[in-house]
């Protein structure tokens, strides 16, 4: 037996969210919750907001978390908008400890992918396939054929001729520090996307994180090969999938 309703929580650099989910059907069962992202981000402090979320939920169930780095078998092994203290930290056995509660951890662009590939703007879609995260950072999420490429990472590729990485330069977040209109910003996301068209020629992309419900506004600028659209779970997806996973990964008890 699986877990049907799981609280999904989406760990980022400026906040972390959560809401209990249908897995079936992707549907969030509570209003979603926010709560800013503890500064230092280190591993103690990220697992108190985590309980946080649980207390406010009242959650006696499985939880899965989408968090922004290389996760593999619950261990983080990269930090770009989280404390470097994460590095080699056991996520998944520190969540649940925290919690008391079974815990899944996996990438954040992977959870937010699995949900639109699974139930999403994706979903039934056969050829390659990139989701975006389009946020603090900017993660991506590769399917072919419906399966995931975990941990791709490649927003922090590095910009050819630049001393500086893609998110770096392209990020919503950099959208705000400098203040970009945008047309401007869409053509730095026009720059990026393209470069990820050499390197992988995607026949569908999908744009997720805060980008998502900005769409309409920068998408004209877009000129590329493969078809774009926007995230169906818009900023919620990375919630939903990482339910998600956790529904598939964890056994019911």
């Amino acid at each position: 037996m699986k877990f049907k309703e799981v609280l999904g929580i989406d760990i980022g650099g400026s906040g972390i969210k959560g809401a209990p989910v249908n897995t079936k059907n992707g549907k969030l069962l509570d209003e979603r919750h926010r709560i800013q992202t503890p500064q230092p981000s280190s591993p103690e402090n990220v697992a108190k907001t985590i309980n946080e979320l649980v207390k406010h939920f009242k959650w006696k169930g499985a939880i899965g978390c989408g968090f922004p780095a290389v996760v593999q078998n619950g261990l983080v092994y990269s930090a770009a908008n989280v404390d470097k203290s994460w590095i080699n930290t056991n996520a998944q056995k520190l969540f649940s400890k925290a919690t008391g509660l079974p815990v899944w951890v996996l990438n954040d662009a992977d959870a937010a992918g699995l949900a639109e590939a699974k139930l999403g703007a994706g979903a039934g879609f056969k050829g390659a396939m990139i989701v975006f995260v389009v946020g603090t950072g900017i993660g991506a999420a590769l399917f072919t054929d419906g399966r995931l490429y975990p941990n791709l990472e490649v927003g922090h590729l590095d910009m050819r001729g630049q001393d500086q990485d893609w998110e770096s330069y392209a990020s919503d977040a950099t959208r705000k520090r400098e203040k970009l209109d945008m047309e401007a910003w869409g053509k730095r996301l026009y720059e990026y996307f393209s470069y990820i068209e050499f390197l992988f020629s995607p026949e569908l992309i999908i744009i997720g994180g805060g980008a998502s419900k900005k769409m309409d506004k920068f998408k004209e600028f877009l000129d590329l090969k493969a078809k774009v659209l926007p995230a169906h779970f818009l900023n919620e997806a990375g919630i939903i999938g990482a339910a998600m996973a956790a529904r598939v990964n964890l056994k019911d008890g």
